[in-house]
């Protein structure tokens, strides 16, 4: 069971884990359409989840739960650079989507760097926070998080 401080988090990772699966099918071919037409769509896809969903989840990431967590727990350091590094990646990647180049490679790989990085997160990251952090920091945490995510809208699926 997940900490209620990372749930709202984990909702996202749902929603990710769920565009990273279509992202390596459409890739392979075994989502309609076939071809470039569903590789458009899936790379359309992509893009509106970022807008709509990954940069504010990534804002409550690097501005709230990161530096927390640095804070608290110095054994996550090397853990929250490198989630750093692969948040700029994922950025670099959506970016990418846009020229409409290579987009088979390019949609099958930036699905599995998303698949990956949410895994780190729930199995290490989340565990960290989980083993270290007391309630009462949770708390404070769960509030700052949930300034960021809220500021979605109606309109947002996650």
């Amino acid at each position: 069971m997940r900490h209620p401080s990372l749930i709202l988090l984990s909702h996202d990772h749902h929603h990710g884990l769920a565009l990273a699966l279509r992202c390596r099918k459409q890739a392979l071919g075994r989502i309609k359409p076939l071809g470039i037409q569903g590789l458009k769509e899936r790379a359309a896809e992509v893009r509106e989840f970022f807008r709509q969903n990954l940069k504010r989840h990534f804002k409550a990431e690097e501005e709230v739960l990161f530096p927390f967590l640095r804070g608290v727990v110095p054994q996550s350091h090397s853990l929250i650079d490198e989630l750093l590094r692969e948040h700029e990646q994922i950025r670099r990647w959506v970016q990418e989507l846009e020229a409409e180049r290579n987009l088979a490679k390019l949609i099958f790989d930036g699905g599995d760097l998303l698949e990956r990085h949410i895994r780190r997160e729930e199995r290490e990251l989340f565990l960290l926070f989980e083993k270290h952090v007391t309630q009462e920091e949770a708390e404070r945490a769960k509030k700052e998080i949930e300034k960021i995510l809220e500021r979605r809208g109606p309109s947002s699926s996650a």
